[in-house]
């Protein structure tokens, strides 16, 4: 098991720019996939984007694609999640995961989570 610390969340105006942060502690980081997901008030969690282990392979919502970037340092066990031109449907609970090995999108593979962060959008 590991355990994930996320932060970097907050209010921010329409069109901004936030970078959220995980950092990992536990087994070797580098054992495990990682994710973000968010989850709006009244709303399944959702997807927002993985990285594979070395960082080599990506995977993104089509909502946020071109507008987020998620990497990784494996040296820092760290993973981040850079968000850019936000909109007020991007405001949600945004969550790290972990998972051993493979890149996953589904929720239900990921092994270990933080506590969240919230990330609000102002119109």
């Amino acid at each position: 098991q590991v355990q994930l610390v996320e932060s970097g969340g907050g209010l921010v105006q329409a069109g901004g720019s936030l970078r959220l942060s995980c950092v990992v502690s536990g087994r070797p980081f580098s054992f495990y996939s990682m994710g973000w997901f968010r989850q709006a008030p009244g709303k399944e969690r959702e997807s927002v984007a993985a990285i594979s282990r070395s960082g080599g392979s990506t995977n993104y919502a089509d909502s946020v694609k071109g507008r987020f970037t998620i990497s990784r340092d494996n040296a820092k066990r760290t993973v981040y999640l850079q968000m850019n031109s936000l909109k007020p449907e991007d405001t949600a609970v945004y969550y790290c995961a972990a998972k051993w090995a493979s890149i996953a999108t589904m929720a239900s593979e990921y092994d270990s989570w933080g506590q969240g962060t919230q990330v609000t959008v102002s119109s």
